[in-house]
């Protein structure tokens, strides 16, 4: 009897350690550590998402001041942060109580200096106790979240070659190869393993990777091509985890054709070794990082000349990899972010300089099964897909409940929300996005929606 009730002991205490390691693994899957959420493609794991919402749209828990920028944050533990900016200092890294909005700390470093479309523009990483960032002029750091103290820094840009974009006054910046990127620095940070990996861009370097406790570099990419905006991420290709990264076409003038140079490559992640290639994404401007499609395939977003390719990457018995286009087509993309992969089908914005498409389905054949247009319109907006159930601003003002369905656009709940305005008045970057660019991404966290506009941090109640 005795032996019974040891083992029965055993047993109880076996379950109570495989459930508080299952309510970890949970409370860890919530948090929203690095850009586009905790496998950098707009999912999150977050169930029971309110269905309905009142007529003055879901609850607002808490707002917080910023300045102007495309900046989103990040979560975890109870903290959110955001890299923000004030043109005339530097970059501004901030953390806030999530509960409550407060601001418990900032850190600030000196990097003056104003481009097109001014402000914030990066999203950091968490991991562990540590958390990174890179600013618009290329200044990436490790910053200690319980000391607030940087642990080292270095700079993805000129550290490479490139020249120094700060004192910047917002003009135009020339697009002869080798300079500084009109639109600035845009690289939000990707943790694997050991490593810090960003893509400088510059003539000399195409990708590098950083040990994340010193800072070392531990490998380096030749050049990849010409400088984009597109941040590198990981998908797995026959099990194996590869680095994907885009890089830009040529281009002439504005509204002169693309030549089909612009390269998708895949790396090994931890030694920057090239696996394979595909040279004929033709566009100039990519700012979308590449999506797993799922089965050895990649899916490539964008706006302007080039909407959207289509590879499969298959390896073949020798240990090499061959790609295999399966469609390239205008008409689906999105300007700024990858889709929202559902059941077989994608869903983005597509309006561009020259497209005004909305919200748009496509399917894997690359079909596309239904736009919006604009009605209503989205443009330039985020999205996140949270227990089947898409939530999007429009990139302006409202934020949206749609169930995603290849049959048709259906929304369930919309809400005016973000405010308009708030840009620098006056500056190119404003004549020629609008006057409302509440383009940054978005975040899900213990059913907290952090939403920002030109002038605020939002916290919203989504869940039941």
């Amino acid at each position: 009897m005795e032996g019974c009730v040891r083992q029965t002991k055993k047993i109880q205490h076996l379950l109570l350690v495989i459930l508080c390691l299952g309510l970890t693994s949970i409370t860890y899957a919530q948090d929203w550590p690095q850009f586009l959420g905790p496998d950098r493609d707009n999912t999150s794991p977050q169930k029971d998402i309110l269905r309905t919402w009142p007529a003055e749209g879901p609850e607002v828990l808490w707002t917080a001041d910023l300045g102007i920028g495309f900046g989103g944050p990040v979560a975890k533990d109870g903290k959110a942060y955001l890299l923000d900016r004030d043109d005339e200092v530097g970059d501004i890294l901030r953390c806030f109580d999530l509960s409550n909005g407060k601001e418990l700390w900032k850190f600030t470093y000196d990097a003056a200096g104003e481009v097109m479309f001014p402000g914030s523009r990066n999203i950091p990483a968490l991991d562990g106790n540590f958390i990174y960032t890179c600013g618009p002029f290329g200044d990436v750091y490790c910053i200690d979240i319980n000391s607030h103290q940087p642990v080292w820094n270095k700079n993805v840009w000129t550290d490479y070659g490139g020249p120094s974009g700060l004192g910047s006054t917002g003009g135009f910046s020339s697009r002869e190869p080798g300079s500084f990127p009109v639109w600035a620095i845009s690289q939000s940070p990707l943790i694997y393993k050991d490593l810090v990996i960003l893509a400088s861009q510059t003539l000399e370097v195409g990708v590098v990777a950083y040990n994340k406790f010193t800072g070392e570099e531990v490998w380096k990419t030749p050049s990849l091509g010409q400088t984009g905006y597109v941040s590198p991420t990981i998908i797995e290709i026959s099990g194996e985890p590869h680095v994907i990264m885009v890089s830009a076409a040529k281009r002439g003038g504005w509204g002169q054709p693309l030549a089909e140079d612009g390269k998708i490559v895949g790396l090994d992640p931890l030694t920057g070794k090239q696996l394979w290639e595909y040279a004929e994404y033709g566009n100039g401007l990519p700012i979308s990082l590449a999506l797993d499609a799922g089965d050895n395939k990649v899916i490539v977003v964008g706006g302007y000349e080039l909407g959207t390719v289509m590879l499969e990457i298959e390896k073949a018995e020798d240990g090499t990899f061959g790609v295999t286009e399966l469609f390239k087509h205008n008409d689906f993309g999105d300007h700024t972010k990858p889709p929202v992969f559902h059941d077989g089908h994608f869903y983005a914005q597509f309006s561009t300089n020259n497209k005004r498409d909305g919200l748009a389905c496509m399917n894997m054949d690359g079909e596309v099964l239904w736009k919006t247009g604009q009605e209503p319109a989205f443009d330039k907006g985020s999205m996140i897909l949270a227990d089947g159930l898409i939530l999007a601003t429009d990139g302006r003002t409202k934020l949206y409940l749609i169930e995603p369905d290849p049959s048709g656009f259906k929304p369930i709940a919309s809400a005016e929300l973000l405010k308009e305005g708030g840009l620098k008045e006056g500056t190119r970057g404003s004549r020629n996005g609008g006057s409302t660019q509440n383009w940054a991404p978005i975040a899900l966290v213990d059913g907290k929606l952090l939403i920002r506009d030109q002038q605020q941090l939002y916290c919203v109640k989504v869940v039941q």
